[in-house]
């Protein structure tokens, strides 16, 4: 009883908060994510009231799944702007300016990172600037369509942000896993050259070995419905399924096999809307029956933030240089590839800013990071300083983008007084 009044709470909390927010014209997810914050372990869950928010981390870790199932719904959302009509257009731009941004995030916070562990080396070790560098290249793909959704954003820079925030997933992996390699030989003092590069590339063409036979096996199975309503039933099935063979974790040898869900669900998506004539339509069903499950997933993820972490001084600096040289990164990183792309003006402009919330992927590498012993703690603290700050404010930079890009469109005039009217003819009824 407890988790369903908990799972209605966060919910309710959640849209009452978007409407709080509505004069301050914030993004939804950062309505979403604050809610989470007010009912976790830290505010209304402090209390001790069961069933009235979160009251530990343990009770928000309970409802792990409706994250991992609401970015399985993410990722395969996302790869439905993997179109090859598409792709055509902006494949090359995507590829360069999603491996280089990702890059040069690296190499800033690598750099800003290493003069700060000259300068306090008994706080800042090389193996953890060596492992948050990697870490930053990890964007939130589901804060970035949140937004996209809720403002029907759409135009040049809309289309090659989607699949840049995608492949941020397989470029971070790699990346992350070599830089991880580097740091562990630095504590441990051999190399392990299975891990550094024979891992990740298993991990990713196994991701999306297993998206593409999903996405086929989900193409053919739908040709046996004639309804739209079982064909977006049998949809929501296999993405529900897919995610759960994404889980599946095993070694053979000294070689480990795993997936990563994005990578899966993404590839799944993709698949499924190149080979699928009725993908539209389903895509676009899918993507209304998944609103509510999007809202609980940014409402637990604000009632996972730690704020204990602004308590030690060595995160909070470490933190804030980070976030500071990551964002820059990710800003001049996409500017000079769009650049050299010969992307539009706006999109050289704005494009790195729309790349700034880190959240899921980001969680994930500091958890494997974890495998550090001592040194691991400080690099999860300083990823949930990071994430903290990014997903509050990330999602409100990102509509500002997008809005000065011109791609979000006010709503028109003659629109808003319809809508009036038929408020006040309602009301009328009413009385």
């Amino acid at each position: 009883m407890n988790t369903l009044l908990s799972v209605s709470i966060a919910l309710f909390a959640g849209l009452i908060m978007t409407r709080a927010f509505k004069p301050l014209k914030l993004p939804s997810v950062t309505a979403y994510l604050i809610a989470g914050v007010l009912i976790g372990p830290y505010c209304i869950g402090a209390l001790g009231i069961d069933g009235l928010g979160f009251n530990t981390h343990d009770a928000v870790g309970k409802l792990t799944l409706i994250s991992e199932v609401a970015l399985g719904f993410i990722a395969f959302s996302i790869g439905n702007e993997f179109r090859l009509s598409d792709l055509k257009k902006t494949g090359r731009q995507a590829l360069v300016i999603g491996i280089f941004q990702a890059l040069i995030a690296t190499l800033f916070v690598d750099l800003a990172l290493f003069a700060l562990h000259k300068i306090m080396p008994d706080k800042l070790s090389l193996p953890q600037v060596i492992t948050l560098g990697a870490i930053a290249t990890a964007t939130a793909p589901a804060a970035t369509l949140m937004v996209v959704r809720q403002y029907k954003a759409n135009g040049p820079l809309t289309k090659l942000l989607l699949p840049i925030v995608a492949l941020d997933d397989a470029v971070g992996l790699i990346i992350f896993a070599v830089s991880f390699g580097i740091a562990k030989t630095l504590i441990v003092g051999s190399v392990d050259m299975v891990s550094i590069l024979v891992n990740p590339i298993i991990e990713i063409a196994c991701s999306l070995g297993l998206g593409a036979i999903m996405g086929w096996i989900l193409t053919q199975l739908e040709k046996l419905f004639n309804s739209n309503t079982n064909r977006l039933n049998l949809t929501i099935a296999f993405v529900f399924l897919t995610v759960s063979l994404s889980m599946l974790d095993f070694h053979i040898g000294p070689v480990h096999i795993s997936f990563s869900s994005l990578l899966v669900c993404m590839m799944l998506g993709t698949v499924f809307c190149n080979i699928c004539s009725l993908s539209h339509d389903l895509m676009d069903a899918s993507d209304r029956w998944t609103s509510p499950l999007f809202a609980l997933f940014f409402v637990i993820s604000g009632a996972e933030l730690e704020l204990n972490v602004f308590a030690d001084w060595a995160i909070v600096v470490v933190g804030i240089v980070y976030i500071i040289f990551r964002s820059l990164g990710k800003y001049f990183g996409a500017f000079a590839s769009a650049k050299a792309t010969k992307c539009e003006p706006q999109i050289c402009k704005y494009l790195g800013i729309t790349l700034l919330p880190q959240a899921g992927v980001a969680l994930g590498m500091c958890t494997t990071a974890m495998q550090l012993g001592a040194d691991g703690n400080l690099i999860r603290n300083i990823t949930l300083f990071a994430v903290l700050i990014y997903e509050l404010f990330g999602p409100v930079f990102t509509r500002q983008a997008l809005s000065a890009a011109g791609e979000i469109t006010p709503i028109p005039h003659h629109v808003k007084e319809r809508r009036k009217t038929k408020l006040e003819e309602a009301k009328n009824r009413g009385k």
